[in-house]
């Protein structure tokens, strides 16, 4: 019945095109998800400009919607691949942190289910902080698990960022109930994991799992700096995150390191 009175609206607009203004034709169509092709086809033959430029919006919206179902398409290849092998659980597995000066590095693993949709998902470097902030919040809505690892700077500095890193993977794949059945981890694999995994090299840009663990780590640590930044102001942590900028440099020069810095890591060792 809805489908018959849209269908019945979208005729009465086209048989009343000529007396509505450009406004009220805008209004219409924005309130519509969908538009009937007789309707689209007399707007983009309208003799007025504007009533054009509403038909030319909605046609580069449909494509750009279009476009953006195909790479989030593309995203499922690694796991619909496991998945028609009768592997389910597929966690992805990031981190975020590898490279800053100061605080943790935290790692995600995310398995989402099959019938997934996440628009705007990408590595999280790709996603402004806003769009990140409600992506975490959907993947922890719509996904099976979520599990997050944290190491923090004193144990970085005990048996380096490379260990730490993996260290926090496996506390991410650890906390997750179900236990995954196969990991799909961004760069090379995990040292010593018993669950068969694949290494994919950028593959918060090639698998939706390992984006929506890289969403999970990088929000999760911002927030932690931030909170940080409470504690230790003089930093600067809740803007740079940590990371080695001229003026988190410059902090460290004049206040000297705190106990979230690496002291391994140049431009702390020094101090």
């Amino acid at each position: 019945m809805m489908t018959e009175g849209k269908k019945k609206s979208d005729f009465s607009i086209s048989t009343d095109l000529a007396r509505m203004t450009v406004q009220q034709i805008r209004l219409y169509v924005a309130r519509k998800e969908s538009l009937e092709g007789p309707l689209l086809f007399l707007l983009e033959r309208d003799s007025r400009r504007g009533v054009r430029a509403v038909a030319e919006r909605w046609r580069r919206r449909c494509q750009k919607e279009a476009l953006e179902k195909q790479r989030l398409e593309r995203l499922l290849h690694f796991e619909r691949r496991l998945w028609k092998k009768g592997i389910d659980w597929v966690a992805g597995i990031d981190e975020a942190g590898r490279g800053p000066l100061a605080g943790p590095v935290v790692a995600a693993a995310v398995i989402l289910p099959h019938q997934v949709t996440l628009p705007g998902l990408d590595d999280s470097k790709k996603v402004n902080p806003a769009k990140r902030e409600t992506l975490f919040e959907l993947i922890h809505q719509i996904a099976i698990a979520v599990g997050v690892g944290v190491v923090h700077a004193e144990e970085i500095d005990r048996i380096n960022i490379l260990q730490a890193t993996h260290k926090a993977m496996n506390q991410a794949i650890e906390s997750l109930t179900p236990i995954p059945q196969y990991l799909l981890v961004d760069g090379g694999g995990i040292p010593n994991q018993n669950i068969p995994q694949t290494g994919i090299v950028a593959g918060d840009s090639l698998s939706a799992s390992i984006a929506a663990a890289s969403i999970v780590a990088k929000v999760s640590r911002d927030r932690m700096m931030k909170q940080y930044d409470l504690l230790f102001p003089v930093y600067g942590f809740a803007s740079h995150k940590g990371y080695g900028t001229e003026e988190h440099l410059e902090a460290i020069r004049r206040h000297g390191p705190c106990f979230l810095h690496r002291r391994c890591f140049k431009g702390v060792e020094s101090c």
